[in-house]
């Protein structure tokens, strides 16, 4: 909002807090907000009517994509589990309940033919079960790709692994859950931990239904030409290069707007992405 009320003239903007995703995109629908963030899995969804919005599409284009957010599988190294197919049966939590990488995670388990033995709870809950070796992991999305404090948390005296898809799986997650990413997350993401690839959905900004070419361009322009504001108000974005993760990552249409901007400063926009 900062950025825009400074480096776009003639647009003013103001915050309104909201609830996440799903409320956004519903406002959208009731041209409530003009622009809002979303996580790029259930912007897919609603765009193409799918799960929660069947019946009812929400045609809202991205933006741009902030950062990617990997869903770890993390588990504790001394459970000798080295394959995600290993979590059969084992006691394992899928992620926060009723966030989106717990609905994520079940929806990603289903498509494998893998079935935990999934146990709920809070995220502090969950840490401590780790710690006592009450359950074997959980999903965690990361911070950008490095895993997230209650990772590191866990890893300070209980050693983890992270549990990888093998090149299989990730084909079979793309053909039958298109709206997820597959990310491939170097070494280092935590302390000994090597590369490895799993899924992930995106952080990122996305219009409403009655946001113009004009000043979407506008707005993209300035927020991805950025180089301050918003690095210094979320460390995980500083010096990202948003264009870019934008057509790594997206997995519903472009606003015109936007793609107006990426050809402008030479991104190749992907089939894909244009409706």
């Amino acid at each position: 909002s900062q950025v825009i009320n400074e480096k776009v003239p003639g647009i003013e903007t103001s915050v309104v807090e909201t609830g996440a995703t799903v409320d956004n995109l519903r406002r959208f629908a009731r041209n409530q907000i003009d622009i809002g963030l979303v996580t790029t899995n259930v912007l897919s969804q609603a765009y193409y009517g799918k799960k929660d919005f069947k019946d009812r599409p929400v045609k809202s284009k991205l933006l741009w994509v902030y950062v990617i957010a990997p869903q770890n599988a993390i588990v504790r190294k001394d459970a000798g589990i080295s394959s995600l197919s290993g979590l059969n049966g084992q006691r394992f939590n899928p992620g926060l309940k009723g966030s989106a990488t717990e609905k994520t995670s079940e929806a990603v388990f289903e498509v494998l033919g893998i079935k935990p033995d999934f146990v709920r709870g809070s995220t502090t809950d969950i840490v401590s079960a780790v710690k006592d070796n009450h359950i074997k992991g959980y999903v965690k999305s990361g911070a950008g790709l490095k895993i997230d404090a209650s990772s590191r948390d866990i890893a300070t005296f209980t050693p983890i692994s992270i549990l990888s898809l093998d090149s299989d799986q990730a084909g079979l997650l793309q053909a039958k859950l298109p709206e997820v990413s597959i990310v491939d997350v170097p070494a280092g993401a935590g302390p000994d931990l090597g590369s490895y690839t799993t899924w992930g959905f995106a952080v990122a900004c996305s219009a409403g239904l009655e946001l113009d070419e004009e000043t979407a361009y506008k707005i993209v322009k300035a927020i991805c030409e950025d180089k301050t504001a918003q690095g210094a108000a979320m460390a995980s974005v500083k010096g990202a290069d948003f264009a870019a993760m934008t057509i790594k990552y997206a997995t519903s249409p472009l606003h015109p707007g936007a793609i107006r901007y990426f050809k402008e400063i030479g991104v190749a926009i992907p089939d894909r992405l244009i409706d």
